[in-house]
């Protein structure tokens, strides 16, 4: 079976301000991911909706890499999925376009693994602040996989930060593998955890 076409929707408004992030793109290569920064390329928020879903189909995995905002996403990526994501297409009667496709959020948290727990400060796992993007893969017929995390960001060394691109360019060449994405993930709560 031909290797999977994987596309990376990044999505940071602060990238200059991120060393974990701007560490993290570079495990993008570009002659096996297509990678898009979304603050750069729209920055008015503007989305060419036809352009946008024709690159979607022509991608088997879809990543949506992105800090954590107010336990959600940034604003133009969440703007993405509503513009993007319509009715016919995506989902609803006749919309079947994304069906069988993966989707994988590569997450960025300032707070630590410990505040991502039932007893820690944000009293939940960060699984249960991606529901949405969970949901919405399951109502688009997509297979939502495991997130990325990268947690405690401000507190990370340049050796750790290291460690996560090479997890994640680990990462990267695995989704293009067939066999690796028929497995099943249940047991795993994070891609860190199966890395």
């Amino acid at each position: 079976m031909p290797a999977k076409k994987i596309l990376v929707v990044f999505a940071h408004p602060l990238l200059e301000r991120s060393n974990v992030n701007k560490e993290l793109i570079k495990a993008y290569d570009p002659s096996r991911v297509e990678w898009v920064d979304f603050y750069e390329k729209y920055p008015e928020f503007l989305f060419p909706i036809a352009y946008e879903k024709e690159l979607i189909e022509a991608h088997d995995v879809i990543c949506l890499h992105h800090p954590l905002y107010w336990f959600s996403s940034p604003p133009l990526l969440k703007q993405w999925l509503d513009v993007v994501f319509e009715v016919g297409w995506a989902f609803g009667p006749g919309g079947n376009a994304l069906r069988g496709k993966k989707l994988i959020q590569i997450v960025t948290t300032g707070g630590s693994a410990l505040a991502y727990t039932t007893e820690g400060a944000n009293g939940a796992p960060i699984q249960d602040f991606l529901k949405p993007f969970e949901q919405t893969a399951r109502v688009c017929q997509m297979d939502y996989l495991p997130p990325f995390v990268v947690h405690a960001t401000h507190r990370l060394s340049l050796q750790d930060i290291l460690g996560y691109r090479a997890d994640l360019q680990n990462l990267m060449e695995k989704l293009q593998d067939p066999a690796f994405l028929a497995q099943e993930f249940s047991p795993y709560t994070t891609m860190n955890d199966y890395i």
